[in-house]
This record gives C-alpha cells, sequence and structure tokens, in this order.
C-alpha cells in the first residue's frame, strides 16, 4: 500500500512539474519580446538587402512594441555576417535579414570557410520579398526577343559574351543554367560588381547580361539596353511589356534574387510564430509594398515552412547548376 501512494505521490510530483515548466515557458513566450532585437544585415548600409531590413526593423518594431536594431555586418560576399547569426543564442533576440540566393550560393562554393548551413544552421521565418532578374542586351546585338538570341547563340558558339558581377553571383549561375537549358554556349566575362559590368555592357564591351531589374531597367527604360525577358514566371510592374521567361519560350526557368529573414537554428516555434504573424501583417501594407517595390522587390510572405522549403529548393537547383558546370569558387 505504501508503495502505491509513494507511486501515485510521485507521479502527481511529476505532473506538476511538468505543468509548472510548461506554464512558465509559455509565459516566457507571451512575453517575448521583452528587450530590443538585433536584425544583421550581412552587407554595408545602402544597398537593397540593407533598405529591406530597415523597412522590416522599422515595421517589426512598432509591432512587436520593441525596437529592432539594424546591425551591419559586412564581409566575405555576406557570409560573415550570416555566420554571426547561426551561432547566436536561438532566443529571437539576433536574426539574419538575408539575401538568400546569395547565401545558399556562398554556402556551396564556399562551402568550408561560410561558415553555415542554409537547410541546417537556420531557422526559416519568411521570405519577405523577391528581386526578379532581367536578361538584356547591348542593343547592337542582333537579337529582339529571346529565341532571336538563342538563334543567333546557336549559330555562334562561345562567340557571345555575357557579363556577371562576379565568379559564382547569381548573375553567373543563371547564365550558366541558361546555357544548358537550351544548349547554347556563352563566354563568361565576370566583373567585380554590377556597376562595372553594366558599364561595359552599355558600351559594348560585352553582349549581354543576366541582371537584376532595378539595376538593368533606368538603362532599358533610356534606350542604351534592350530587354529580352524576364528571368521568372512574372512580369516586372515597372517594366510590364517585357514578356516572361515562359511567355518569351523559355520554359522551366525561374531565377530571382530571394530575400527574408531568419533565425538561428532551434529558436522555438512559439518565437518564430510570433514573428511570422507579425511580418504577414507588415507586408500587407501598402506602404510597405510600395517602398519594397522602390527597391525592385516584390513584397511577399510565406509561413516558416513555405520559407524552409523555398531555400531547400534554392540550395538544390544551384547546388546542380554549380555541379554540371564544374564551377569553383574564387
Amino acid at each position: 500500500m505504501l508503495t502505491t501512494r509513494r507511486i501515485a505521490r510521485n507521479y502527481i510530483h511529476t505532473v506538476f512539474a511538468v505543468a509548472t515548466f510548461a506554464f512558465a515557458a509559455g509565459s516566457a513566450f507571451a512575453q517575448y519580446p521583452d528587450k530590443a532585437i538585433r536584425l544583421v544585415v550581412p552587407y554595408p548600409p545602402g544597398g537593397a538587402t540593407d533598405v529591406i531590413g530597415r523597412v522590416m526593423a522599422q515595421k517589426l518594431g512598432a509591432a512587436l512594441g520593441q525596437t529592432v536594431v539594424v546591425d551591419n555586418r559586412a564581409g566575405a560576399a555576406g557570409s560573415l555576417g550570416a555566420a554571426i547569426v547561426s551561432k547566436e543564442k536561438p532566443d529571437g533576440y539576433t536574426l539574419l535579414m538575408g539575401a538568400l540566393t546569395s547565401h545558399s550560393i556562398s554556402s556551396i562554393l564556399q562551402a568550408s570557410s561560410a561558415q553555415y548551413d542554409m537547410t541546417k544552421s537556420f531557422t526559416p521565418v519568411a521570405i519577405v520579398g523577391r528581386v526578379p532578374l532581367l536578361f538584356v542586351v547591348n542593343p547592337g546585338v542582333k537579337a529582339t526577343s529571346l529565341s532571336e538570341l538563342i538563334a543567333l547563340a546557336k549559330a555562334n558558339p562561345g562567340s557571345i559574351t555575357y557579363a556577371s558581377s562576379g565568379n559564382g553571383s547569381p548573375q553567373h549561375l543563371a547564365g550558366e543554367m541558361f546555357q544548358r537549358l537550351v544548349g547554347v554556349k556563352l563566354l563568361h566575362v565576370p566583373y567585380k560588381g554590377s556597376g562595372p559590368a553594366m558599364t561595359d555592357l552599355i558600351g559594348g564591351q560585352v553582349q549581354m547580361m543576366i541582371e537584376t531589374a532595378p539595376s538593368a531597367q533606368s538603362h532599358v527604360k533610356a534606350g542604351k539596353l534592350r530587354a529580352l525577358a524576364t528571368a521568372t514566371t512574372l512580369r516586372i510592374p515597372t517594366m510590364p511589356d517585357v514578356p516572361t521567361a515562359p511567355d518569351a519560350g523559355l520554359k522551366g526557368f525561374d531565377v530571382s534574387s530571394m530575400f527574408g529573414i531568419l533565425a538561428p537554428a532551434g529558436t522555438p516555434a512559439p518565437i518564430i510564430a510570433k514573428l511570422s504573424s507579425a511580418l504577414k501583417g507588415i507586408l500587407e501594407q501598402q506602404e510597405v509594398k510600395d517602398s519594397m517595390l522602390a527597391q525592385g522587390a516584390n513584397a511577399t510572405w510565406t509561413t516558416p515552412e513555405q520559407a524552409g522549403q523555398a531555400i531547400r529548393d534554392e540550395v538544390a537547383m544551384w547546388a546542380q547548376v554549380i555541379k554540371d558546370g564544374n564551377i569553383k569558387g574564387e
């Protein structure tokens, strides 16, 4: 009898302890955040990632009732800031404003030095925006459509030059992907950034580029470049007459620069859910959509699960392109 009573007493104590712990944990999550949040932007001030990050920080702070401080940690093409966040305590007080396409590529090409794994080092919160890429050529190129460019490339293997912002950049890998999809051979000319690449494209030193819409569209509208198609399945609101890749006959091609907010791996689900809900409301605001569009980004919102799948898809896609093209990191 005593043994039975002791067992019953121990069981009651265990249940009470578990319930107390659950209540305390729930209360802690309910109080989140109770101090400032740091949003790491892994690039210098002024770029698209920084501008989008500052919009998210200001709006997220207002939604959560706490200050969200932007912390620019530039270096190693964005990998430095990403690695910093991956090693932080998973308590919701350090987040990454990530350029997820670039991070995904870097995590493959610079696997030994990146110090993070895109599919394991983070808990995704949401994809917040996408910047479409655009097929552009110098006006001297005898192609007014994507199909004409492909025909020209097939008739002159290896003679058409395409610029990129650097070896291993999204622009470079988009070009590799394009070549394999349509069966052409182009000559890659890497530059140290989109600025000098665009200068030489306008000057005719190179013939084509698959560049982000914000960098290219002013030159297209000025007649300095010719836009053949978007590199995505969606039209660009500021360039509605430019056909999409599928409309131009390029099936299965969808490349954009993806931006999102990530937390360190292991961040509790209630915290992720609270951040996700706040971001959903933020990204539905017209002024936020307009601010994002001014940076050439289409505002989006995904659930954490959808964001995780998008990142896994991104990593798998670029890993295949890198393998097929035998591309090496610098």
